[in-house]
């Protein structure tokens, strides 16, 4: 069975920062994409950064220069490391990534999700 498991939330003064780490188990044989969404009280989920097997990497326009994905391969891990926060990246972040086995292609594979709460 494949998972992802999140961790590295938690409460930070506006202007602080945080790393987020997301842990793909399972009998993974090959990941594609690697990225987190949030989802904010009242609003859609949302994209925050996504980074391809190949390096490529995308991000939202409101966390452009403030926020940064990478990715350890060899431990199925990403990260999200996080700097000048502020209240409104306030949110429940989730690990999302393209996960398959020997058996299958990949698919789409979504986090518990780790709240982020910046406060004033």
């Amino acid at each position: 069975q494949l998972q992802l498991v999140e961790s590295g939330g938690g409460l930070v003064q506006a202007g602080g920062s945080l790393r987020l780490s997301c842990v793909a188990s399972g009998t993974i044989f090959r990941i594609t994409d690697m990225g987190w969404y949030r989802q904010a009280p009242g609003k859609q989920r949302e994209l925050v950064a996504v980074q391809t097997n190949g390096g490529n990497t995308n991000y939202a326009d409101s966390v452009q220069g403030r926020f940064t994905i990478s990715r350890d391969t060899a431990q199925n891990t990403v990260f999200l490391q996080m700097s000048s926060l502020k209240l409104e990246d306030t949110a429940v972040y989730y690990c999302n990534c393209k996960l398959g086995t020997r058996l299958s292609r990949p698919n789409n594979y979504w986090g518990q999700g780790t709240q982020v709460t910046v406060s004033s």
